[in-house]
């Protein structure tokens, strides 16, 4: 599909499966690469790709949260590797990673098939420089800001602002090419909270990059946090009817703003978060 320019200096490649998103931000010492697909076979696609964009050095890499399709082709950009560069990510990553994704790979691995051959491949290799709350990174002649501003899509999630361009790189916080994903270790009650500091932060004509799918602007990501806001919302309020949580799906009805069959693990998560007395929000 190529790279997009989609704000000065700022480069973004749609890639399947998943149309999940790579973005490259380039400063004058160096690219800075956002994510690097789901394997070592789809990140060595990367590389290839990285040359077509520019013959500079890829300098740093940082990973948006610890989903598979977002980090298993580290182990071409980090420790070991010919690059042998630092990678970014939230101090949270390798505790998910060792929760969730380890043993989702190996399920896959056990299961064989077509696509076994690239799981085995996959050397899970998590972030070298770890950020709590908010870091900048100094490209030369830019800053690259990351800021995690609470549970959402993951615990982990990372935000970057790369203020000189007035764009965003927003990882699964944000979606445009199918609803927000809940998942495993999802938190629904902080989701829509953390999308509300986002868009304190946000200026009208900022250049925002969803980790799947095409850039968009503030209303888009105003109009997903009510989307949140109302799966939290009707998760609270069935959980205070007693309703169980296997039959809150169809209890909502079409009171839910997003797809039902995709909810159960907002649910699950949910009911779980306010059965150990959890409203959600907490930074």
């Amino acid at each position: 599909m190529g790279w997009h320019e989609v704000a000065d200096g700022v480069f973004q490649r749609r890639y399947n499966p998943l149309d999940v998103s790579v973005c490259v931000v380039r400063g004058s010492d160096g690219l800075a690469v956002v994510d690097t697909r789901s394997s070592p076979w789809q990140a060595d696609e990367l590389l290839a790709d990285l040359r077509e964009l520019s013959r500079e050095p890829v300098r740093w890499v940082i990973n948006t949260h610890a989903h598979f399709d977002h980090c298993f082709g580290n182990q071409r950009f980090g420790p070991g590797s010919d690059l042998d560069v630092p990678i970014y990510g939230h101090v949270g990553v390798p505790g998910y990673l060792d929760r969730y994704e380890r043993p989702l790979l190996a399920g896959w691995i056990a299961r064989g098939g077509e696509q076994a051959k690239e799981w085995l491949e996959v050397v899970v290799t998590p972030p070298t420089e770890l950020v709590s709350g908010q870091y900048s990174l100094d490209l030369g002649d830019r800053a690259l800001r990351m800021l995690h501003l609470g549970r959402g899509h993951t615990d982990n999630d990372l935000l970057l602002h790369i203020p000189g361009a007035g764009a965003w790189l927003l990882g699964d916080v944000i979606e445009e090419s199918g609803p927000p994903c809940y998942g495993a270790g999802c938190f629904p009650l902080d989701w829509p909270v953390t999308v509300d500091r986002l868009l304190v932060l946000l200026a009208d004509g900022d250049v925002l990059v969803p980790g799947h799918g095409r850039p968009v602007g503030k209303p888009f990501v105003r109009a997903q946090q009510e989307q949140l806001a109302g799966v939290a919302g009707l998760i609270r309020e069935l959980h205070g009817a007693g309703v169980p949580a296997g039959r809150a799906a169809e209890a909502g009805g079409d009171r839910w703003p997003l797809p039902v069959d995709g909810l159960a693990p907002a649910i699950e998560a949910g009911y779980a978060q306010l059965s150990r007395g959890e409203r959600g929000g907490a930074p």
